[in-house]
């Protein structure tokens, strides 16, 4: 039996990607409501011409399909499963999409005390940025039961340009996941390092940027995430500290596995170091700060700092 279109969705965390996604499902045709723990979030949501609550109960309420679009799974289980959490709604939604980059042991252990509860969950990680969740052309990761598919289809049309079907049960959308967040934070910290060892060799970084992007040793973060080493404008589009988050995962899951991640794990200490120095909620570009701090590196600096006076 088909399932008709859902009514309401409801979106859960309105930060870079969770406010795009939600105004991409309103533009598609979708009815939002969203919610978040910030009062300017919500405001933000509402001053776009959205419907927010305060709390995940009272979306549960109101809602056919809700989406999580959090931190982590600490956050995941405080909305779901919290005082005020979407599980304590009377009449609770139909289907649940989480798609925070989780360990995936998490992952299956949510879909299995979900599904106790009647509830299907969609694992559906999510890889774009925040220009992408607005223009609703995110990637999704995504594994779940055929009908958790079938109920999710009208809002992974609205969110997503592709949707990788997985599996039929929770966990292998975040395993996928994982493995793309190993290479993007490893693929990052090799960036920082090459162009710091470039600059401290005396070469010019834009020239050096665009020999690279034309070479052989490029790579989508090379590409993505130089320019904002060149601008000096580390502007968190996508912070350090998510990176120290799911490098840590990276490395749980290997430790669960008896499973070596040696190259992962450099790339955390250089995320980590880059937290502790205080550049955690920084663009993830700013790892290349901890060569400034311990090799006297002097970097690009943004227009405005440059003219300033001494």
């Amino acid at each position: 039996m088909s399932h008709p279109q859902p009514v309401t969705v409801g979106v859960i965390g309105l930060g870079a990607m969770g406010l795009g996604t939600a105004l991409a499902m309103r533009e598609a045709g979708l009815s939002v409501i969203g919610c978040d723990v910030s009062a300017a979030a919500r405001e933000a949501f509402v001053t776009a011409g959205g419907r927010c609550v305060d709390t995940p109960r009272e979306l549960g309420e109101h809602c056919d399909v809700v989406v999580v679009v959090v931190v982590n799974a600490e956050q995941v289980e405080s909305v779901l499963f919290g005082e005020a959490g979407l599980m304590a709604a009377p009449g609770r939604t139909g289907l649940v999409i989480q798609c925070a980059t989780v360990a995936p042991s998490y992952a299956e252990s949510l879909g299995a005390r979900l599904d106790a509860a009647g509830l299907p969950l969609l694992d559906a990680p999510i890889s774009g940025g925040a220009a992408k969740s607005r223009q609703g052309r995110l990637s999704v990761m995504a594994s779940g039961s055929a009908e958790a598919f079938e109920r999710a289809a009208p809002v992974l049309d609205a969110m997503a340009e592709t949707v990788h079907r997985l599996g039929d049960a929770a966990g292998m959308g975040s395993r996928v996941k994982l493995v793309n967040q190993l290479l993007a934070g490893v693929h990052i910290a090799a960036a920082a390092e090459a162009m710091a060892l470039g600059i401290r060799m005396g070469i010019d970084p834009e020239a050096l940027y665009g020999v690279i992007t034309r070479s052989a040793g490029n790579s989508w973060m090379f590409e993505n995430r130089v320019p904002h080493i060149l601008e000096g404008d580390y502007t968190p589009l996508s912070a350090v500290d998510i990176f120290v988050k799911d490098l840590n995962l990276v490395h749980q899951t290997g430790r669960e596995l008896t499973f070596p991640t040696p190259l992962a794990a450099s790339a955390l200490q250089q995320f980590t170091a880059a937290s502790g120095a205080g550049y955690g909620r920084e663009d993830d570009a700013a790892v290349i700060k901890v060569y400034q701090r311990l090799a006297g590196l002097e970097l690009p600096t943004a227009a405005n700092d440059a003219e300033a006076p001494s």
